[in-house]
């Protein structure tokens, strides 16, 4: 029998540890090379791990949930063995994950869980009269959870209670349940998914470790409405892309951070570091969460680039397919509110950076020019900025120079 081993692939430098979703394939399957078999959930991406070599998975060390590392190894495949061959090779392999039907069956094995009921629970069950054996597990490896002790009490036949108190107590505990309906007030506990876990992490040390300030301006949007209106068409069929307004603000903010370098530097412990690049973070929502991929050399793509980059960056956020290369590095961040109807915001800078630009929804507002009240689409910017390198000169300063080049767009082209 020849076997190999299924192993987490190498993770990058910042990723200690990942989390197995879903296996895609079970114990006595057979498999093709290059198969996605799971998914693997980093706090940046979801990895999929392709099978090595076609075969029967003969054993499945890792069950959905568990917690691994780079080169560890979560399952085997017998390269010789056949779909056919695989029920054999079943009772051999450690069942991952337990389901309730199981459970009994699995009582019978050393590993299994089964009968075994979690702190809460077991409360839930004496306080009821009841115990572990009585109830199916739903938990790993058939542990008897909260919501399944609150199940079973619920289906248990009733009984007169000799006091009101002991009658209040199973009500009681249901207010702490991972999920219970208690009438028109359901509540239900998750678990964080690894992303959210690390974005909470990095809002914090943000929050903790720079001295943030907010400064604001607004910017008059009509002349680069009007140029996108003006050549849209024509740029939607020369470069197979639509125009859109992010790629100007990016434009934009390249220039200020020429102009006023402090903005694109970061503090390494009591030292500056002047980035001489500009990798241009933009914030894009996705099913899992808010996660940031980086325009490299974004100074040096033109306008079409930039359209076509975000673009892909948007599919792949929305399919689950933005690799660590695609989210690791930054010099500057760009997050846009306006897109959910945003009017004004206060962006948290994203780590190690020390700048971070807001833009908002575009509405038309009554402003003044040469004294005259007219109505012009108006957008308010708002750009973060970490107080213990960059003074308030230099980010207002900053911040005006990407108004003036949204407001005159030449400037761009000619590098004013």
């Amino acid at each position: 029998m020849a076997q190999i081993e299924v192993k987490v692939p190498q993770l990058s430098e910042s990723v200690a540890e990942a989390t197995l979703l879903s296996w895609h394939k079970k114990t006595g399957e057979a498999v093709s090379r290059d198969e996605n078999l799971i998914d693997i959930e980093t706090d940046k991406v979801v990895l999929e791990l392709p099978a090595p070599g076609a075969g029967v998975i003969t054993q499945i060390i890792k069950g959905d949930g568990s917690t691994v590392v780079s080169g560890e190894v979560i399952a085997i495949i017998d390269t010789e063995a056949s779909a056919q061959t695989s029920p054999l090779q079943v009772s051999a392999a450690p069942v991952a994950a337990a389901p309730a039907a199981a459970a009994p069956a699995a009582a019978e094995t050393g590993g299994s869980k089964a009968g075994v009921a979690m702190p809460a629970a077991a409360k839930i069950l004496a306080d009821n009269a009841m115990s572990a054996a009585q109830v199916a597990g739903t938990g790993r490896d058939g542990r008897v959870t909260k919501g399944d002790a609150l199940a079973a009490v619920a289906a248990k036949p009733a009984a007169p209670a000799p006091l009101a108190p002991q009658a209040a107590k199973p009500a009681l505990q249901q207010v702490a349940a991972p999920s219970v309906n208690l009438g028109d007030r359901p509540e239900e506990r998750v678990p964080m998914s690894r992303l959210r876990a690390r974005i909470a992490e990095r809002l914090l040390q943000s929050q903790s470790t720079n001295a943030i300030l907010t400064t604001f301006n607004e910017v008059n949007m009509k002349p680069v409405m009007d140029l996108r209106n003006k050549y849209k068409d024509k740029f939607e069929k020369e470069h197979g892309v639509k125009l859109g307004f992010m790629s100007f603000f990016v434009k934009a903010a390249v220039a200020a951070l020429k102009k006023y370098p402090i903005l694109n530097a970061s503090v390494d412990g009591n030292d500056i570091i002047y980035h001489g690049y500009f990798d241009i973070g933009i914030a894009v929502g996705s099913p899992r969460g808010l996660v940031v991929p980086i325009l490299r050399d974004a100074d040096q793509l033109s306008i079409a680039e930039i359209e076509k980059k975000i673009g892909e960056f948007g599919q792949k956020a929305k399919d689950g397919k933005l690799t660590l290369e695609d989210l690791t590095g930054g010099t500057f961040s760009i997050s846009n509110g306006g897109v959910f109807g945003s009017m004004l915001s206060t962006p948290i800078i994203n780590p190690p950076q020390s700048a971070i630009l807001g833009i908002h929804a575009t509405k038309d507002r009554a402003v003044v020019e040469n004294g005259e009240i007219v109505i012009r689409p108006m957008n308010y910017l708002a750009m973060s900025y970490d107080h213990r390198i960059i003074d308030g000169r230099e980010a207002v300063l900053g911040l005006v120079a990407m108004k003036e080049a949204l407001e005159d767009p030449a400037r761009l082209l000619l590098d004013l």
